[in-house]
């Protein structure tokens, strides 16, 4: 896969976000360390991390012995929500384990629990960002009323929301709020939640000649959504990097987004 003819999304400030991202949650260790390899030598260019997943020194090794230059690799991390008013020290830890002056987007894992620090906690991503600690920041796990809460208390959007997404949760309104607001909606557990089974996917996968998982992320890709399949087996991580070869029609897109919709 050419990563240069890879589709990305822009955020703010001109940030430019692989639609495709590489998860790496429970991939620590060893295996966190050789799966990410794996996935930057199959042509993933998106990093996506967090303080919580424990794993943030093994990633930024990969990407530093990967042999890419660090501009070509999008890393994200997230502050975990027991972390509320201790942002910066933990973004700084952050880029100490990850071994880069900068991630490319910083999301507030889950909103915190005690809804008086929303906007706190948001104004202090705000001020890593301008700081350049973080060319991006967003949230994660937010409802739209939240990040309307966000939107009005600071008139700055998160540039993402990274939320549990796949066909069969694929909910219309969530996704055109999210346009309408300018906030990139970024999808989670693509598969966890998906029959790979269903005769929807087996039909489209047969027509395109691929296989069922791999229409799931090329119809993420197609909604523009960012995706982020995580896997640590190198053969499962190279089929999920080979979804640029094909295109879904406008019909199949429909049909797909049915399994939500019915």
């Amino acid at each position: 896969m050419d990563h240069e003819e890879q589709p990305t999304v822009t955020l703010p400030g001109e940030v430019r976000m692989p639609l495709l991202g590489f998860g790496t949650w429970q991939a620590t260790g060893q295996a966190g360390y050789d799966a990410v390899l794996a996935a930057l030598d199959a042509g993933y260019r998106h990093v996506d991390t967090a303080t919580m997943y424990g794993n943030e020194e093994e990633v930024g090794r990969a990407v530093q012995e990967s042999g890419l230059r660090r501009e070509d690799v999008f890393l994200t991390t997230k502050l975990p929500p027991d972390r509320v008013g201790r942002e910066r020290e933990t973004i700084e830890a952050s880029l100490t384990a990850l071994g880069t002056d900068h991630v490319d987007l910083w999301l507030v894992h889950w909103p915190p629990s005690s809804p008086a620090d929303g906007i706190p906690v948001w104004r202090e991503m705000l001020a890593a960002r301008d700081e350049g600690l973080a060319r991006a920041v967003g949230v994660s796990n937010y409802s739209t009323a939240q990040i309307d809460e966000l939107i009005q208390a600071t008139e700055e959007n998160p540039a993402v929301n990274q939320i549990r997404w796949s066909p069969s949760l694929y909910d219309r309104q969530r996704h055109r709020e999210h346009r309408d607001r300018g906030v990139v909606l970024e999808g989670y557990s693509p598969f966890k939640t998906s029959d790979l089974a269903d005769p929807v996917l087996t039909r489209i996968a047969a027509a395109h000649d691929v296989s069922p998982a791999q229409v799931v992320l090329r119809w993420h890709i197609d909604h523009e959504i960012v995706v982020i399949p995580k896997s640590v087996t190198p053969d499962r991580i190279r089929a999920n990097a080979d979804i640029f070869h094909f295109s879904l029609t406008a019909e199949e897109m429909r049909d797909v987004d049915a399994l939500g919709n019915p």
